[in-house]
């Protein structure tokens, strides 16, 4: 398969080539609006494939789904200040309900100025908390497990499609509890629920852990990620899972009576995942051909693409086709029917097969006069990077099926994690060295870019930031599997930043 589908290539210019796979996968185009994008079918396929998963996965804990209003008043914000400021200069604006013509010129009418400013919903737990007020009364009430699939708007000046949009559609979960053990215990679940999608169905090898104070969600107590690995060595918060505490209910007064007959305050938690994580697996699986699909997450898992020269031969591979796309979807991966497509399109099938290579499909299939003879097909698949073909006998293709996805799902997530391991290093022990590693010139090969650091650091935020922010790094989180939860002592040597005494480990890297 020749590696010139997508231009450029990774290696020359990795951030036009991810604008250059969207645009060859025809996920997306820019709208008439700054930093807005339109999402085209097979974009807003995969995004509803991860909204499908997650949703099931949600229900199956306990929530429910519900909607609140994308107008939000200001002065809801004015009561968690801390929250407002996190969000001060993200915040559009709405001032005026009417527009006049004034002298051929729409502007807005003075006389239709709000009473209040309505903030248009960057996230919703001001909202939301007013609501849970009035309805937690008791502690038979809770827990409160709430959930919306909705729109947001973060007047971002940096844009790009996927992974940093003015508007994004995302899912955002509210819950209230009784207590903070409960709480905690709800956002550990919740990234969980996470890292089964991230890791299990997007094939993106996440490392979980907690944000460091500089790093948490405006007004939280405690910020748990999942942070993923890009092809240029970048990090990618994938997700968020918040312990609010009790601010945001002291703020909306979202108190119960408890078993003893007092009033008490209730412990909120609030997580979220948006369409980012599209831009996330674009940046980890795709290549120098296009899009690479995980056969969980991919809309149609197998297509069938007709060879139509012969004329004479069209009605018997159109019915041969047919009938294989519906031995096909008789078969079941993961749980589900398998999803297959006959392209019967009016096009070349060189033509078609390389729409399909571009758009990530995990299995295509190509069947001429010559196939049904053999009573066979020809099989590409999107994960060799070679891209020979096979032709196995229609029957033994079939049977395979599943097991070929598997595989491929299998291969996926093994290659990322590979890429992830070999590109972290636990090596560098001195600030020289970091200094040296993140500020070295790679000559824009991606593939030779700074990747992960993980090394210890003594919890100093002020000294850290003064001495990696103009590095342009970031500490991504504190690691699960060596930091416990209540982020206790780790025996880990000195600081690589201030060389003082280490307290955690933690991970360093430049993010999107």
């Amino acid at each position: 398969m020749s590696k010139s589908a997508i231009s450029p290539i990774r290696a020359e210019n990795y951030p036009e080539w991810y604008q250059a796979v969207i645009k060859a996968a025809d996920m997306a185009e820019l709208s008439g609006v700054r930093g807005c994008m339109v999402i085209k079918p097979w974009g807003y396929a995969i995004w509803e494939r991860v909204q499908n998963v997650l949703d099931g996965m949600i229900k199956a804990t306990g929530h429910d789904n519900c909607y609140f209003p994308l107008f939000i008043p200001l002065s809801y914000f004015q009561k968690e200040a801390t929250h407002v400021e996190g969000f001060a200069k993200e915040m559009a604006i709405v001032t005026h309900h009417r527009l006049i013509n004034k002298n051929g010129e729409l502007v807005p009418d003075p006389d239709s100025k709000l009473d209040e400013p309505l903030i248009v919903r960057p996230t919703s737990e001001t909202i939301i908390g007013e609501a849970m007020a009035r309805a937690v009364q008791s502690y038979r009430d809770l827990p409160l497990l709430w959930n919306q699939w909705a729109n947001v708007v973060r007047w971002e000046m940096r844009t790009r499609m996927f992974l940093r949009t003015a508007e994004f559609l995302w899912q955002e979960g509210h819950t209230a509890h009784a207590d903070e053990a409960d709480a905690r215990a709800e956002t550990e679940r919740m990234l969980e629920v996470y890292r089964a999608l991230i890791e299990d169905y997007i094939a993106m090898p996440a490392i979980q852990g907690s944000k460091p104070e500089s790093e948490k969600f405006a007004g939280a107590e405690d910020t748990l990620t999942l942070e993923v690995m890009m092809q240029d060595g970048r990090a990618l918060q994938s997700c968020t899972s918040h312990y609010l505490g009790q601010n945001f209910a002291q703020a909306a007064n979202i108190q119960f009576q408890g078993k003893s007959g007092s009033l008490e305050l209730c412990h909120t938690t609030s997580w979220g995942l948006s369409t980012r994580v599209i831009g996330g697996l674009i940046m980890t699986h795709a290549d120098d051909d296009g899009l690479v699909l995980p056969p969980k997450l991919a809309p149609q898992q197998v297509v069938i693409v007709p060879i139509l020269r012969d004329e004479t031969a069209r009605e018997a591979v159109l019915n041969y086709c047919d009938k294989l796309a519906t031995d096909i979807a008789a078969q079941t991966y993961a749980g589900e029917a398998v999803r297959v497509k006959v392209d019967k399109r009016d096009e070349e099938s060189a033509t078609k097969r390389w729409n399909w290579i571009k758009k990530g499909v995990p299995v295509i299939l190509e069947v001429g006069p010559k196939d049904i003879e053999k009573d066979g097909v020809a099989v590409t698949r999107r994960d060799d990077v070679a891209g020979k073909k096979t032709f196995p006998a229609r029957a033994e293709f079939i049977a395979g099926l599943p097991a070929l996805l598997d595989e491929m799902q299998r291969g996926i997530y093994a290659r990322a994690l590979e890429m992830q391991k070999s590109r972290t290093r636990t090596d560098i022990k001195t600030w020289a060295e970091f200094e040296t590693y993140f500020g070295k010139d790679t000559d824009g090969k991606f593939d030779e870019a700074p990747g992960f650091v993980r090394a210890p650091w003594s919890g100093d935020e002020a000294a850290t930031e003064a001495k990696i922010k103009p590095l342009g790094v970031t500490i991504r989180c504190l690691p699960f599997d060596t930091n416990v939860p209540d982020h206790a002592a780790v025996p880990s040597g000195n600081c690589i930043i201030t060389g003082g005494a280490a307290k955690y480990e933690a991970i360093f890297a430049r993010a999107y």
